[in-house]
């Protein structure tokens, strides 16, 4: 597995379902923070708020003087206890108890200095009366929680969390098998079809996938029969051709016989060369399997054949030996076509773990703005002359078999007159 397929794979940054289910425990989280400080910052307020200021000045009136006798006090109480129906505790200003009503209360702190929440908190409250008594109460309506504020938004936030994983999961993974259709149609694989779930946007998106990649197969299948099919069909008048050259040839001038025969070479040429471009484009790397190619030895062989100089290493590469032949031919025979006799270098070396095949010329070169379209199906540079030779499929085909390995080609420049190409294929 590539370098890059292993960090696509496990870039979780870039996956979607995560990116969302990360902004949302994001903004519970920076939810809770800022109801947390709130809380914190209204501590103080809340411990003396006009509440507890209210009930010190209704209990101030309604219970005996401080100078009354406990009995008295404790009767008072026992009665507003009755009414309130909370659990009371009356301290003297010295902070001894005095009387109380109800269950039994927590004992008076003795860092209570002013009206508020015993131990900074609901639910036991402490009120300092006006003559500097103390009452503590707490309503029986009022427990105190399970668990502290603090923790309560730490289990919200988890609860809400795990219930909302397979939510933002479920949608998600349906545009991710989506993504992967996607991909394997880009790849050659115009069978591929994604199953329909749901009526929703992304449902309604895979019905349309499906749609387009019937209908894009569908083109291209009746394009590869109609260049397989014209391809053999004419074959036979090319034969019958051939044979015709071939009876008439005592009876011919020499310069005809000589263009005849060009010109079948150039349409068995074409012949081939479409039909080869139809199997590369009907066939996928999927799944292919290569054999390991004596790239040195196989170099080697065609520049012998047309006389080219050549600088190598000892490599071997897996591939289709069939097609890495054909690649290095048409390179060195566009460089013969266009090189105006001049001589082919032709250089083979492993470059930072690629192996680089580079055939350079000494002919006119290939201006820049040309140097992409050149590789085009059946492209010519503005002026060249059909009698110099190709038919336009030769450097197309270069690009098509580079690809199927792996590997790019690409134009580029010389320091003296001529032009390069130089074929990049990973080791």
């Amino acid at each position: 597995m590539s370098e890059q397929a292993i960090r696509g794979r496990f870039s979780w940054s870039h996956r979607l379902y995560i990116r969302i289910y990360l902004a949302m425990l994001i903004s519970l989280t920076v939810a809770g923070l800022l109801f947390a400080a709130a809380w914190r910052i209204n501590a103080d307020s809340r411990q003396i708020g006009p509440s507890l200021e209210s009930f010190a000045a209704i209990a101030s009136d309604v219970l005996p003087p401080p100078d009354a006798s406990n009995e008295e006090q404790q009767q008072a109480l026992s009665r507003w206890q009755s009414r309130m129906r909370a659990d009371l505790a009356l301290y003297s200003a010295h902070r001894e108890k005095i009387a109380t009503a109800g269950r039994e209360l927590p004992p008076l702190d003795e860092s209570q200095v002013t009206s508020g929440w015993m131990g900074g908190g609901p639910p036991v409250f402490a009120v300092k009366l006006p003559d500097d008594r103390w009452l503590v109460g707490q309503h029986p309506g009022r427990r105190k929680p399970p668990f502290s504020f603090f923790t309560t938004l730490v289990i919200i936030g988890l609860a809400m969390g795990i219930g909302a994983y397979p939510i933002v999961r479920r949608l998600t993974r349906r545009l991710e098998r989506l993504q992967t259709s996607v991909e394997a149609l880009g790849a050659g694989q115009l069978s591929t079809r994604i199953a329909v779930e749901g009526k929703d946007e992304v449902g309604r998106l895979a019905t349309s996938f499906n749609r387009s990649a019937a209908r894009i197969e569908a083109l291209v299948d009746a394009q590869k029969a109609l260049l397989a099919n014209a391809s053999h069909e004419l074959r036979s008048p090319l034969a019958r051709i051939r044979m015709a050259v071939e009876l008439m040839a005592a009876d011919a001038q020499p310069e005809m016989r000589t263009e005849l025969k060009r010109n079948i070479g150039e349409l068995d040429q074409l012949i081939d060369e479409i039909l080869l471009a139809s199997r590369l484009d009907a066939t996928t790397t999927v799944g292919q399997t290569f054999e390991k190619i004596d790239l040195t030895a196989l170099v080697a062989e065609e520049c012998a054949r047309i006389d080219a100089q050549l600088d190598t290493q000892s490599i071997e590469i897996p591939g289709d030996a069939r097609l890495l032949r054909r690649m290095v031919r048409n390179l060195l025979e566009n460089a013969k076509r266009y090189g105006n006799g001049t001589p082919i270098d032709v250089s083979l070396a492993k470059v930072d773990n690629k192996i680089v095949l580079q055939v350079c010329d000494g002919g006119p070169g290939v201006p820049i703005a040309e140097r992409e379209n050149i590789f085009a199906p059946f492209y010519r540079l503005p002026g060249a002359s059909e009698r110099e030779g190709g038919v336009g499929l030769g450097l197309s085909l270069v690009q098509q078999i580079a690809r199927a390995h792996g590997g790019e080609v690409v134009c580029t420049g010389r320091d003296v007159p001529g032009s390069c190409f130089k074929v990049t294929l990973p080791a």
